[in-house]
Order: structure tokens, then C-alpha cells, then sequence
């Protein structure tokens, strides 16, 4: 970590939404969402607020090496997004504790305010990640 990694960081990270990241792309092998509305799904925003949480804290880590994890996400979904529009997600880092990072999420996609709330990520060592996850495949 560098010193430069204290709260009041922020990020703002833009995305325009493809068809590949609606409801019915997100379990092609699940009939009943498959079925449901193309917008924007609620597992592909998460990912898309953890990506803005990523970029902004990675000029602060000794990346590659250090790498973040999500480890709690407390966010809404109001409101849903076709296709083609770009979705901006707005994110700052309100507290870091050792290698516990939480942030303050909130998501637009340019008519309204789509999500909004808290995530939370830890710093890694990939090498160590890595061989820890190692050890739990061999069981």
C-alpha cells in the first residue's frame, strides 16, 4: 500500500451497457431469466460498482502484487437501464482500516440515480491469495 491510499479518494468510472450485460445474459442456462425484461441486471451492476472501486484504489496499491477483493456490498437497485445507455458509477473511499477498505457507491445512468450504498473491499497479496485458494482445491 501507499500512503497515498487515505479516505476521501474518489473515482468516477462510465460504462455504456451492452445487451451482454441484461437480465437475460446474466444465467443464459436459467430459463426464468432468460425470460425476464433486457435491462440492466442487478449482478452486472455490482460487478460494474466493484470495477470503479478497483480503478480507484489501484493507483494507490503496489499493483499487480497488491490486488483487492470484494468482501460485503450494500447497494440498491432502483431503477432499471436499457441497453445503450452509459451508466456512470461515482465512488469514494470513506474509510480504510489496515487492509479493510469501505466505500461509498452510487450509480446514474444519466436520466436517474439506479443504485446507490456501501462496498467493501480487502487488499490481497495475489502470491498468497493464490496459494491459499490452492490449498482449498486440494481440499
Amino acid at each position: 500500500m501507499k500512503e497515498s491510499l487515505k479516505p476521501g479518494i474518489r473515482h468516477e468510472h462510465r460504462f455504456v451497457v451492452p445487451s451482454s450485460k441484461t437480465v437475460p445474459a446474466l444465467y443464459p442456462e436459467a430459463e426464468e431469466f432468460v425470460a425476464m425484461p433486457e435491462v440492466f441486471a442487478t449482478g452486472f451492476l455490482v460487478g460494474f460498482l466493484e470495477w470503479a472501486c478497483i480503478k480507484c484504489v489501484n493507483p494507490h496499491l503496489d499493483w499487480p502484487r497488491e490486488q483487492t477483493v470484494g468482501t460485503h456490498i450494500d447497494v440498491s437497485h432502483e431503477a432499471a437501464t436499457p441497453p445503450g445507455l452509459e451508466v456512470t458509477a461515482t465512488v469514494e473511499l470513506i474509510a480504510a482500516e489496515g487492509r479493510k477498505l469501505v466505500f461509498a457507491v452510487e450509480a446514474h445512468d444519466g436520466i436517474e440515480v439506479i443504485s446507490r450504498g456501501r462496498h467493501e473491499r480487502f487488499i490481497i497479496d495475489r502470491e498468497r491469495f493464490d496459494a491459499k485458494v490452492g490449498r482449498k482445491k486440494l481440499g
